[in-house]
């Protein structure tokens, strides 16, 4: 069985995974919903968690850098520079996509809230921007779920071939 990984590690992954998951499936279902009071609360809810994720992705980042990855001698050398280049994108992703949100956000009439906390906002009102910026956030969300689904079956790959890998990520020290 590979080297696994430590217990603040697992945590940040599986808190980030349920978090970014909810806030995918939020965007997608507060996206059609029409003008008004409902829809103002589900995107103040959105930013709030986004905001969240970004702070928790800058954590988990200074973690990661300083808790470098255990090896996984159950990857070919491909393998390992594949997972590796995957897990580099996933990182950027789960930057840049609240990164361009938040961008978004900047350039509206409504005040950025932080879970009802009112935050100063360096932007102004601008259309053309906030929606350059908010397509540029539903495209790279679109693309970090497709990250996510690959991320995900290789999870289940690595789990049939009951090589360790999947374990390694899991809480309990599960084997197989």
């Amino acid at each position: 069985m590979s080297a696994r990984y430590g217990r603040v590690a697992m945590g940040l992954h599986w808190l980030m995974a349920v978090l970014v998951i909810g806030l995918i499936g939020w965007g997608l279902w507060m996206a059609d919903l029409p003008k008004g009071p409902e829809r103002g609360w589900a995107f103040g809810i959105h930013k709030s968690f986004g905001l969240l994720a970004l702070m928790l992705i800058v954590l988990r980042l200074g973690w990661r850098i300083g808790h470098r990855p255990p090896p996984n001698p159950a990857l070919s050398g491909v393998e390992a520079r594949l997972a590796q280049a995957a897990h580099h994108l996933l990182y950027v992703l789960l930057v840049v996509v609240p990164l361009m949100g938040l961008t978004s956000v900047n350039f509206t009439k409504y005040p950025l809230k932080f879970f009802g906390i009112t935050l100063p906002k360096p932007g102004w009102p601008d259309e053309a921007l906030n929606a350059l910026f908010s397509s540029t956030h539903k495209f790279l969300a679109w693309t970090l779920a497709a990250m996510i689904v690959l991320h995900i079956a290789a999870a289940i790959r690595h789990a049939l071939r009951r090589d360790g890998t999947l374990q390694r990520m899991l809480p309990g020290g599960g084997t197989g």
